[in-house]
């Protein structure tokens, strides 16, 4: 268990406190297993909703783990910019045609502790696949990916479930869409189908979709 995952576990801090009380005060519980190494992805499904956000937000800090997460580019100017870093927040390289994914899976491997949550539909709306860059980047960077539920009609967040991937991605994503059954979003037609979306013609780089 990790120094972060020790100080979670143990007495929570003000922030910790506060969080949880507000998932209690709205009936929400997390259940949470400790991550299984330092570095990983973490993918969000299903996101249906703004609140999926709030629900995220507030299941960060009740965790008291600094989890990152991919936002465009423009979050990361401006005013906004600082507090978008403070909540863990990571440009996407949205300018750059190849290596992005590289150039991320690096940065985690060399970091001290770094995981990077992601929501795979990228949109509220309803899509017909997953982006892929969250496979490509548990697979090249060789790191465990877990998965992270918000299941509406319990009112649960889950951080429980941890998925070594093979690189066969039939296999691999018959794995991910059994962790996932049973859990629904808030708008459950809004759901994207569990399956990767074909590689894009353009030759973009994973790390953008």
């Amino acid at each position: 268990m990790s120094n972060y995952e020790l100080r979670a576990a143990s007495l929570p801090r003000l922030g910790q406190r506060l969080a949880l009380r507000l998932f209690h005060l709205f009936g929400w519980k997390v259940r949470y297993k400790p991550l299984p190494g330092r570095h990983g992805v973490a993918i969000v499904y299903p996101h249906t909703s703004n609140w999926d956000f709030v629900v995220g937000l507030l299941g960060k800090w009740a965790l008291g783990l600094p989890f990152r997460w991919l936002g465009k580019e423009s979050l990361f100017r401006g005013p906004w910019a600082g507090l978008m870093r403070s909540w863990g927040g990571v440009a996407v390289e949205r300018g750059a045609s190849t290596g992005a994914t590289q150039r991320l899976a690096d940065k985690m491997r060399q970091s001290d502790w770094f995981w990077l949550a992601l929501a795979p539909e990228g949109t509220r709306s309803y899509r017909p696949h997953l982006r892929s860059g969250f496979y490509h980047l548990a697979v090249m960077a060789k790191v465990p990916l877990v998965i992270v539920y918000l299941d509406y009609p319990n009112k649960e967040l889950g951080v429980v479930d941890t998925i070594r991937l093979t690189g066969d991605q039939e296999l691999d994503m018959a794995a991910i869409a059994a962790a996932y059954k049973g859990h629904l979003g808030k708008h459950p037609e809004l759901a994207a189908p569990i399956t990767l979306a074909p590689p894009r013609k353009d030759g973009a780089d994973a790390a953008q979709g």
